[in-house]
């Protein structure tokens, strides 16, 4: 069975060389590991308070995460959109609906804050149950001032995708680098400086994330780029153009919204399991996500490159470049996981982690780089591909299913019922990536995505 015609595939005429390749991927790697790595050394920071403290941003990053992934789907949308009209050669276009972009997630995420105020303690109540009051008073605190912060947070991404998808992965990334530092900076003034405890790690974020908005909204006003964005008060809706562009975002945005409900759904379990469990499980999901940030870097590179060659409907050089950017994939996925194994016990030391909490942490560790390299890109990498190309209710469908199913299903069975300790959630996991595998890799090799044309 041929993943491509390879008689179709001229390499003079490729819309990507290799060097344009390495320097659309290049900067998001280097941009989704200092998201990462500040992550790491914000869980650090934080824990220095106390674990009521890491526990308590732990669990409202459950909730910021959710957000996050709203707002991240939508910026896919946008990108893809974007990429195809620049493929195609229309530019008028892509920037049309960046407007168009700017607009719904303006109205989305303010009112998705609004209800994050409004909603505050009950929120949390209702999503994580009973726990210690003093984990409840920290997260409370940190939850209100973070959740200011999601306009900011919608619009710098949405503006950070319209550079991706143009080909330009450098300026927000430069742009994210200040941010870090400035996130940094601010954790360390406000934790250690004022004492503010949670409130100034929260307070630091904020300040970060207006920075970001701001500087890509100003920049995008520029006139000598492929997408251009201004006059942002007189933009008028465009139903046509955002029913578009919704018809990739909503899709995406209830599969990634669904995972993260998946996880809220497992941290609710993981917070009856006391404090250690929490602090295991929190610093595991951030070694987790450090190992996935090159696999993942080329997955948003590819939405870019495949987009690109759907709008220029070069088909067949799109399924070239999956095949190509996954291979790549695979090969980060298993350094990533092997150099995350490597510096798991250093980071949990440094980090002042109880001996117990630790332990849990190295084990889960090490199942996962296991797992992580043979299922990982099937599991995750393909649907990049997909959603690129326009397929995103098929994959929705399966990913929903295959999470709730598999990851949640098995986690709440196995706790609940045979009283499994924490390891329950990676057997969760494990299968719902096995199962994404098998079923998305037999997808793009039959070509049923390409159905979605």
């Amino acid at each position: 069975m041929k993943l491509y015609d390879k008689a179709q595939i001229n390499r003079k005429t490729l819309l990507f060389d290799n060097k344009t390749l390495f320097w659309l991927i290049l900067p998001i790697v280097i941009e989704q590991l200092l998201n990462s790595l500040m992550g790491m050394v914000d869980t650090m920071m934080v824990s220095t308070v106390g674990s009521a403290a890491i526990s308590a941003v732990a669990l409202v990053d459950s909730i910021n995460n959710l957000v996050i992934q709203i707002f991240s789907a939508m910026a896919a949308g946008a990108a893809i959109i974007c990429a195809q009209f620049i493929g195609s050669g229309d530019k008028e276009g892509s920037s049309r609906a960046a407007r168009q972009v700017v607009l719904t997630v303006s109205v989305i995420a303010f009112f998705v804050s609004a209800v994050c105020l409004l909603g505050g303690e009950r929120l949390l109540r209702l999503v994580f149950g009973s726990v210690e009051d003093a984990v409840m008073e920290n997260a409370l605190a940190y939850f209100t001032i973070t959740a200011f912060s999601y306009p900011f947070l919608a619009l710098s991404g949405a503006g950070a995708a319209f550079y991706r998808a143009s080909g330009n992965a450098k300026f927000p990334t430069k742009v994210s680098v200040l941010s870090n530092v400035m996130n940094v900076t601010g954790n360390a003034l406000f934790l250690y400086g004022f004492g503010w405890g949670v409130s100034g790690a929260a307070f630091a974020t904020l300040l970060s994330r207006i920075f970001c908005a701001v500087v890509i909204l100003y920049c995008l006003r520029k006139p000598k780029q492929t997408i251009v964005v201004r006059n942002y008060l007189k933009i008028r809706p465009d139903l046509p153009l955002i029913v578009k562009i919704m018809a990739i975002g909503i899709p995406t945005g209830i599969e990634n919204g669904m995972f993260q409900f998946g996880k809220l759904a497992i941290a609710s379990t993981v917070s009856t399991m006391g404090t250690i469990a929490i602090s295991a499980q929190a610093m595991t999901d951030i070694l987790e996500l450090v190992n996935g940030i090159f696999s993942n870097s080329v997955g948003i590179g590819l939405m870019t490159v495949v987009g690109q060659c759907i709008g220029a409907r070069r088909t067949e050089e799109a399924k070239y470049y999956i095949v190509k950017l996954m291979r790549v994939a695979w090969v980060g996925v298993l350094v990533s996981c092997l150099l995350v194994l490597a510096i798991t016990k250093p980071v949990t030391w440094i980090s002042g982690m109880e001996p117990a909490a630790a332990q849990l942490c190295f084990e889960m560790v090490t199942a996962m780089t296991i797992v992580k390299p043979l299922v990982w890109v099937g599991a995750f990498g393909l649907p990049y591909g997909f959603r690129a190309a326009g397929d995103v209710r098929v994959p929705m469908v399966i990913s929903v299913c295959s999470m709730w199913c598999c990851r949640v299903g098995l986690c709440v069975v196995l706790v609940r019922v045979f009283h499994f300790g924490l390891m329950a959630v990676w057997i969760g996991i494990f299968v719902d990536w096995i199962v994404r595998a098998v079923i998305f890799s037999t997808r793009f090799a039959r070509g049923k995505w390409c159905q979605a044309l």
